[in-house]
């Protein structure tokens, strides 16, 4: 394997948010034959890769067994863990209003409720008093936002806008559907996220990929595991950045203009690849898929094609763990938890299925400074796995609330969790 220069690397991305370092080659034997581990140097630290299928691909799926009375997930002392709402169908995510109402797009895979459920905290206890049906009838629904008069969807095969005013309970308004998206996709790809700019004048959408590794062709792979920018009515579509694989979290750092999202990287390479990434974003930017991973490492099963495009790809900023399923994505730009926490990111790591032993299954915390990511992942929020073959519930959207809490979307668990500071 050839040895990459990372300074050349970082000088094609073109973006200072990388820390540029040599790649080191080391040999390993492993099954009596020599396999090719990488070092890989990111913004925060150097993540190893063992060669392509160092180990065989394998299916692990525990079972999902639901919250016993008085159980919850845990989070660091000085926390305190709370039921927000439990009893949904399958709580993917949730987006708070600038009034302060909550709503939950409940949505999956299979048997989808495809609703949207408002939750409003009157007194302002951290329990919702009322809980309501928003709208139904959607179609996998997932990001949600509030831009002007109108609430916004992400349906899986398009973005629909519907008349709205703070307050409302319901939407009785009929929807104009501003935006056709390519539908359906490998495991989860069929979530769709939403992400207004600062002054409202651009949305941003996360759309997965169709497949695994493009097994289907290239052509099943239009306008897809990229992050698209439109304008609010719909129009001036662009492809803001490409090659990434199943971008579904989207936030911006605190005190800049820069995006960042949550990768669900590609299966069957072994258990230590692919890892899913935090990174930042950067507008026109080629992030490997399907052509390479994790910067310029060649997928094998791509067979050399893509050469031009892999010899740009940028290498993500915070590496998360090989099959976490990182999905959801939220900064923390409030001041009511501890400082270590104030500006950082937090991930919904939904958990792995293709690795011999488990991963992911909580959520963790990335710690920013100046902007950027200073320091490795953290647990922060776990006890959702009860062994290696049953697990609680699954983690996946992470919300910061205006009061300075936070919601964890545990969809399996059919459950809301707040966490708040003491």
């Amino acid at each position: 394997m050839k040895r990459i220069n990372l300074i050349i690397l970082c000088a094609l991305a073109g973006t200072t948010f990388f820390s540029c370092g040599n790649k080191e080659e080391k040999q390993t034997a492993e099954s009596g034959a020599d396999t090719v581990q990488t070092e890989e140097q990111t913004a925060v630290d150097s993540v190893n890769l063992p060669a392509p299928f160092a180990t065989k691909s394998t299916e692990k799926r525990p079972d999902v067994e639901g919250w016993k009375d008085n159980q919850m997930p845990k989070a660091p002392e000085g926390f305190v863990v709370t039921k927000y709402a439990d009893k949904l169908d399958n709580p993917r995510w949730t987006y708070e209003a600038p009034n302060g109402d909550v709503f939950v797009a409940e949505s999956a895979t299979k048997k989808s409720a495809d609703r949207i459920t408002i939750l409003r905290d009157v007194n302002k206890d951290g329990i919702p008093e009322m809980r309501e049906i928003f709208i139904e009838k959607l179609k996998q629904p997932l990001g949600m936002l509030v831009l002007k008069n109108y609430f916004y969807i992400a349906n899986t095969d398009g973005i629909t806008r519907y008349p709205y005013k703070a307050g409302d309970t319901k939407i009785t308004g009929k929807g104009e559907k501003i935006l056709e998206l390519p539908a359906g996709g490998y495991n989860n790809h069929w979530t769709r996220n939403l992400l207004p700019n600062a002054d409202g004048s651009k949305i941003y959408i996360s759309v997965g990929s169709a497949s695994n590794v493009a097994e289907h062709g290239m052509d099943t792979e239009k306008r897809r595991a990229n992050i698209l920018e439109i304008n609010p009515d719909g129009t001036g579509e662009k492809i803001f950045a490409s090659g990434l694989r199943n971008p579904v979290g989207m936030d911006w750092a605190p005190g800049t203009n820069v995006l960042y999202t949550a990768v669900n990287e590609r299966d069957e390479l072994g258990d230590e690849l692919v890892p899913d990434y935090l990174t930042s974003v950067k507008e026109g930017g080629f992030y490997g898929w399907p052509y390479s991973y994790f910067g310029q490492h060649p997928d094998p099963r791509m067979k050399g094609e893509g050469k031009e495009l892999v010899a740009k790809a940028i290498v993500p900023d915070v590496p998360l763990g090989s099959h976490t399923a990182s999905l959801g994505l939220a900064f923390y730009n409030k001041n009511k938890f501890p400082a270590k926490y104030h500006n950082g990111a937090f991930v919904g790591q939904h958990g792995s299925w293709n690795r011999s032993k488990i991963s992911g299954y909580k959520v963790v915390f990335v710690p920013f400074k100046n902007g950027k990511p200073s320091g490795k992942p953290e647990d922060f929020l776990t006890g959702f796995i009860e062994s290696e073959d049953k697990v609680y519930g699954r983690p996946v959207g992470v919300t910061v609330l205006n009061d300075g809490s936070m919601l964890v979307n545990d969809d399996e668990g059919k459950t809301i969790w707040r966490v708040s500071a003491k």
